[in-house]
């Protein structure tokens, strides 16, 4: 039986790829592509002249069989545009067929978007929940972000930037403004840039700066509540009573307990 190889392709930079990436792509009988065009141009920077098969969202349930069919006669490696295939990319249903048929599969590891954005975030890396792209449909995303406003690990995810305002604006009002964050663009490329902050700082610089290319956003996970609802009510009598309006004893208390500010803001106000 054949073999299928998931092979990570540059992210951006195309000193980004391995040894052993470049020795398979030359040595199998087919690349399927995500983009045959993209992929010619990093195929042809190496000399690498194995054919290509397209291999995409549109076309991948009529593809399967011509690629399985291949792997019959020998090896395939397949690559998506940026990364390693199957990560928000068309494989999935590739390698399960392929299993099932009695291929081997093995992943050739190298660049990958997210793990780059994870570790350059400043944030914890020591567990984290990978999300992909959030819904394009307002509502689903608001319900998907406020499922996990109490989730503790850090969150990745990608965006568009048509659309990174108003996923920056959901994830202000589901998570809290004061969530850490960073938002990674163009990574490994000639405008790499990555803005560090608070969701409510990331919002207000895009408000400012159109976003420009593919985005990777990194966002702190929830900080846990070390202190139950009756302790931080008493905690806001005690800043009022000390002349603070709700907004700064929200903050204060915020910082001190774990509680988000908008929770704990709104606290403050059935207490008026």
């Amino acid at each position: 039986m054949g073999t299928l190889y998931l092979v990570a392709t540059p992210i951006g930079n195309l000193e980004d790829i391995t040894l052993r990436a470049l020795r398979i792509l030359k040595d199998v009988g087919w690349v399927a592509s995500e983009d045959t065009r993209h992929t010619g141009r990093l195929l042809q920077h190496y000399g690498i002249s194995t054919p290509q098969l397209s291999y995409h969202e549109h076309n991948k349930r009529a593809r399967l069989g011509r690629i399985l069919r291949a792997l019959d006669a020998g090896e395939v490696a397949l690559v998506s545009d940026a990364g390693m295939p199957g990560l928000s990319d068309p494989g999935f249903e590739l390698v399960r067929a392929a299993l099932e048929a009695g291929h081997v599969v093995r992943p050739v590891p190298g660049a990958s978007a997210p793990v780059a954005a994870l570790v350059a975030s400043g944030l914890p890396c020591d567990t984290f929940l990978y999300l992909g792209y959030l819904p394009r449909q307002p509502a689903e995303r608001r319900r998907l972000l406020e499922s996990l406003a109490l989730e503790p690990r850090t969150l990745v995810l990608f965006e568009v930037p048509h659309r990174l305002r108003s996923a920056l604006a959901d994830l202000v009002r589901t998570l809290g403004g004061e969530r850490p964050a960073a938002a990674c663009r163009e990574l490994t490329k000639l405008h790499e840039d990555i803005q560090r902050g608070t969701l409510a700082s990331l919002a207000d610089h895009f408000a400012e700066h159109a976003p420009r290319g593919e985005f990777t956003l990194v966002v702190g996970g929830a900080a846990s509540k070390a202190w139950d609802e009756t302790r931080v009510r008493k905690e806001l009598k005690r800043h009022r009573r000390q002349g603070e309006t709700p907004t700064r004893a929200a903050r204060s208390v915020a910082e001190a307990s774990g509680w988000t500010r908008r929770d704990v803001y709104r606290l403050a106000v059935e207490d008026e």
